[in-house]
């Protein structure tokens, strides 16, 4: 972050934005010119200092920049309030790049992408069924659909909505709720995009009802100016353009095979080809395109060893059948895809019916389907979703309940339901929360935890490390999906569960993979943290991006050998040194590593304290803790983590009392080794807590302020080899300069607290509460009916004996016998 919270605006202007890979912008050519700003800085000041800059007036164009991740949207800067929130997205990266654009180009742009500017897409061109959505008509501008709007509002929200308008081209509108501008939307020339971070935003606000975004959005749409476009871009109402690399290649990562099957039928059906399984098994899956003429194209994918994730391992992205362009192919959906398809639509409208998803499903992903098919699925999916509604009004609050009440200090919350639809459940358990504030380092571990038998929903869990490097969780959320929306949530309940134990949130350090919204989710809840990434995932792209490359094996090796040092560098001559390295290797992997924020990885430059963490691993320590079988009960699984975390507690806390010592034994270690380093070193006394150490170069350590310039004192918490030859000059012991939480009695600390049973948890009867859910609805008049006996229908066909031609009976109890062919017949009587 840069000083006093400033951001360096690089102005660029004169260039043109080009199609690059997945969909990305690139802008080439034009100049640029940097100008420091602030969230004090007013829209018209930065204008003004834009046009000094570049000696244009810059009244008629429209200024416009990248979220971070996020090459591919373009958001426009029309007030004062887009200027400051431009400022807290990117503050963490401490720059941000400005495009300042005329209103040709805008059109241009608009021209070229096949979307508004502020929603650019990847210009996808594929042809696709014309959409019920389809947007035909102008859209005029009318003098009362504004005052009918706001009060159409003001009538159901009772809140107050308001019209800005600044002049005749520039719009600009205001959803308000309370006090707060809960949305903020601009209308001009020929750019309208609603602000989606802020819808985001808004759902994590509570006290402002969903229908108001709804209306408000009905009230803007009058304004749109005519000369956008006749139609909204491909893909705008269709959610299939969200597919388009949902496969990226060799490296990629799913939860589990079930994820991967249900992503691998999600690609095939954008890329319009049809596959045919090689294996198909739980733990490996190989796949080709079943095209024939013997198509190239095929994928491999397998379990890793080390996480349980499914990986894809090898992959041959090219079709020689003319398939996978996305075009007007073949299509096939599963049964599966389809189920998850229709559930999405029955929570926004539970009355769908099947010859209408029939003809959704056509229009919006090209899948030509029978009405009995689709029926069937929606059998699935109703049955599917009653079991889930039972378990959200019925189980899930009488856990949460039982929970409190047995483990004092412990919360639990279940977000309110919303169209029927199970949202996020958060918990975090008493002695967990208590070994964290009083034992553990402000350093947080935030990833997903697959699960391997459910795609239903996500688990997401915080976790923290103990005194020994072991693993410690805090707390854990079960949400809908991984996004922004939900790790918003899931931080936002975390925050308010420390503050409730007097924690202070200020300064901590979360070291997560940074993306599905993890990047932004967390400098918007916890605002002085420092957030870290996940190296492990930023090196395993960067191996993937190097196999694409002309490099031989070995070279390969030495470029992540460089990266590794790199990111583990701790000063910044260091960092560079390694960057020329691979610099000298090829420029364009040293600008990938550049271009992936090193300040956000690198120790060189990152100014948290991640403490020798770099990856995720530790978080793998949860794949084994939910059985299988009781992933499909959400109450299951968070009790399965209750007697887990139980055991682990106990186990350590009897571990741990046979340890001597001040420090726990993974950190004497540590220390004994960094003792064997400091035996030649010579210390020159500047003061008395100044000391000046030579090895192989010099170094100051301030023994009082707990520092050397090498940085790895401040970065472990345990003292380095210059500190600890201080330390032996001085005859003091190196164990007063060691973190507390380092130390054997916050490791007991940390595992102080008890968890205790809930007593009546194998007596609930989980099929209790459905009379308080309403049932499925009765079948209607336009499904196909099933053919059912009547028992209390009396049959009109009269069945004869074959042999005596008589009622009553058939020929295997006839008791009349044949004695010769002819007409005589003996009584058996």
């Amino acid at each position: 972050m840069a000083d006093g919270g400033i951001v360096v605006a690089i102005c660029q202007y004169g260039g043109e934005f080009t199609s690059g890979p997945n969909g990305n912008l690139i802008y080439k050519g034009g100049e640029a010119h940097a100008v420091d700003i602030t969230r004090d800085f007013s829209l018209e000041s930065f204008k003004d200092e834009v046009s000094k800059v570049f000696h244009v007036d810059v009244t008629d164009m429209s200024l416009k920049y990248f979220l971070p991740n996020n090459n591919k949207t373009l958001i426009t800067i029309s007030c004062d309030l887009d200027l400051q929130r431009m400022v807290d997205f990117t503050i963490s990266a401490a720059q941000v790049d400005v495009f300042l654009i005329s209103r040709e180009e805008n059109r241009s742009i608009v021209t070229r992408s096949g979307a508004t500017p502020g929603s650019i897409a990847s210009g996808d061109k594929r042809k696709r069924p014309a959409s019920k959505n389809k947007v035909t008509k102008s859209h005029k501008k009318t003098s009362n659909a504004p005052g009918n709007a706001i009060q159409a509002i003001t009538n159901n929200v009772g809140q107050p909505f308001s019209v800005v308008t600044e002049n005749e081209d520039n719009r600009v509108f205001q959803l308000e709720f309370g006090n707060d501008i809960a949305i903020t939307t601009t209308t001009g020339g020929a750019s309208f995009m609603p602000d989606i971070l802020d819808q985001q935003n808004l759902a994590l606000a509570d006290n402002i009802p969903r229908e108001a975004v709804r209306m408000f959005d009905d009230a803007i749409n009058p304004y749109i100016s005519s000369d956008i476009m006749e139609e909204p871009p491909q893909g705008l109402n269709n959610p299939i353009v969200l597919w388009d690399d949902i496969i990226k290649g060799v490296g990629q990562e799913f939860d589990n095979v079930k994820d991967f099957r249900a992503q691998l039928c999600k690609y095939a059906i954008i890329k319009g080809f049809v596959y045919r399984f090689i294996k198909n098994e739980t733990t490996r899956v190989t796949v080709k395109c079943a095209a024939e003429g013997g198509c190239t194209w095929r994928l491999h994918a397998s379990e890793s060893s080390r996480n349980k994730k499914f990986i894809i391992k090898k992959m041959t992205d090219e079709h020689t059948c003319g398939g996978g362009g996305g075009g007007e192919g073949q299509r096939r959906a599963t049964r599966q895809w389809l189920t998850t398809i229709i559930k999405e639509k029955l929570h926004e409208d539970p009355m769908f019916k099947p010859k209408d998803l029939v003809k959704e499903l056509y229009e919006e992903y090209g899948i030509t389907l029978t009405y009995s098919q689709v029926w069937r699925g929606k059998e699935v999916a109703q049955k599917e979703l009653y079991h889930a509604i039972r378990e959200t009004h019925s189980h899930l609050p009488w856990f949460c309940q039982r929970l409190e009440e047995t483990n004092p200090g412990s919360i639990s919350v279940l977000s309110p339901v919303v169209d029927t639809k199970f949202r996020r459940f958060f918990v975090a358990f008493h002695a967990c929360l208590h070994g964290f504030v009083n034992g553990c380092r402000p350093l947080l571990f935030l990833d997903k935890v697959p699960l391997k038998a459910t795609n239903e929903y996500k688990l997401l869990v915080a976790a923290a490390v103990d005194a020994d490097d072991g693993v410690f969780p805090v707390a854990f959320n079960v949400v809908e999906d991984e996004n922004y929306d939900s790790w918003g949530w899931f931080l936002m309940q975390l925050k308010m569960a420390l503050q409730i134990h007097n924690y202070p949130c200020d300064n901590m350090t979360f070291l997560s993979s940074g993306q599905k919204g993890l990047d932004a989710a967390v400098s918007q809840v916890f605002e002085d943290s420092h957030h870290a990434f996940c190296l492990h995932h930023i090196m395993e792209e960067f191996k993937g991006e190097l196999r694409k490359g002309p490099w031989s094996h070995q070279i390969r090796e030495e470029m992540v050998e460089d990266f590794t040092r790199a990111a583990q560098a701790c000063n910044d001559n260091d960092f560079y040194v390694s960057i020329e390295s691979i610099r000298n290797i090829s420029s364009e992997a040293a600008d990938w590593i550049i271009a992936r924020r090193p300040e956000h990885w690198s120790d060189a430059i990152f100014r948290g304290r991640r403490y020798d963490h770099f990856s995720l691993n530790i978080v793998d320590a949860f794949n084994n803790w939910i059985p299988t079988k009781k992933e499909s009960s959400i109450v299951l699984m968070t009790d399965s983590l209750r007697m887990k975390i139980k055991e682990v507690i106990e186990s350590r806390r009897e571990a741990c009392n046979a340890w001597e010592g001040p420090l726990t034994p993974t950190m004497e270690y540590k220390v004994q080794d960094e003792m064997l380093k400091a035996g030649k070193m010579t210390v020159l006394c500047s003061s008395e807590t100044v000391f000046e150490v030579r090895a192989n170069a010099i170094f100051v350590v301030n023994l009082a302020a707990w520092e050397c310039t090498c940085r790895r004192w401040q970065q472990s918490g345990l003292p380095c080899m210059h500190a600890i030859a201080v330390c032996n000059r001085l005859g003091r012991s190196l164990y007063d300069y060691c973190l507390k939480s380092l130390k054997v009695d916050s490791y007991r600390e940390t595992y102080s607290g008890t968890i205790f049973p809930i007593p009546d948890m194998d007596s609930f009867d989980f099929s209790a509460g459905a009379n308080e859910i309403p049932p499925p609805k009765q079948r209607t008049t336009d499904k196909p009916r099933r053919k059912r006996s009547n028992p209390n229908k009396t049959s009109t066909l009269v069945r004869l004996c074959s042999r005596c031609k008589q009622t009553g009976h058939n020929k295997a109890t006839c008791e009349v016998e044949f004695v010769d062919r002819s007409n005589l017949f003996i009584s058996t009587l």
